[in-house]
């Protein structure tokens, strides 16, 4: 009965072991910082998770990167950078609903804005900068005055949900991946410029 009771012990430690070690998984991304960064990105074929990622370390690795379905908590850090995969015209609704959710707290903090997109696979310019920057994510966050930019993305069609596979794969669309770390790279050392040179006009975080 003893021996029974030590293993269950053992297992439990061992399941909180296994959760503690997963609540700190993103720890182990980021260098040191006098401030907390973090970017958060929506996606739905990973291109925007590999773009937070070189964000990041364009910014020397200082951020943590979170999929918005995290939910994480932006009063947490002092500067924060926003995107995702577009679809549409339009970020996902998961992240139109954190923004909406969480914009009191954003306004204070956004240092960035990034978009990544398809674009029928033509090279993104300044209209779509114009339009899903300044039109779009800049409306739902209203911050406005930081850096922002459109990116080439990649499409997977296997990572697809199955409607959008079908309706793909009809069109005669396949994968193809038209990203540049190097170019998400210098978007991040233009946001860190940014932050160290000026405060935003959506404010100063609060100490």
């Amino acid at each position: 009965m003893k021996r029974r009771s030590c293993i269950k012990a053992g297992i439990v430690g061992l399941g909180v072991m296994a959760i503690a070690e997963k609540s700190k998984a993103l720890e182990y991304y980021p260098k040191k910082s006098d401030k907390k960064w973090a970017v958060i990105y929506s996606t739905w074929c990973g291109s925007s998770r590999d773009a937070g990622v070189w964000i990041s370390e364009g910014m020397g690795g200082i951020a943590d990167v979170f999929d918005v379905r995290e939910n994480p908590d932006p009063q947490k850090y002092d500067h924060i950078v926003v995107g995702g995969s577009i679809r549409s015209n339009a970020v996902s609704k998961e992240m139109q609903d954190y923004l909406a959710k969480n914009k009191a707290a954003l306004k204070e903090r956004i240092r960035g804005l990034f978009c990544v997109m398809g674009n029928m696979k033509r090279p993104v310019g300044p209209e779509n900068d114009k339009q899903l920057i300044d039109g779009h994510l800049s409306k739902l966050t209203e911050v406005s005055g930081v850096p922002g930019k459109c990116f080439n993305g990649r499409i997977t069609l296997s990572l697809l949900e199955p409607e959008s596979y079908q309706m793909m794969s009809s069109m005669g669309m396949t994968d193809y991946d038209l990203m540049k770390r190097s170019d998400f790279m210098d978007f991040g050392k233009v946001i860190l410029d940014s932050a160290k040179q000026q405060t935003p006009t959506a404010g100063k975080p609060s100490e």
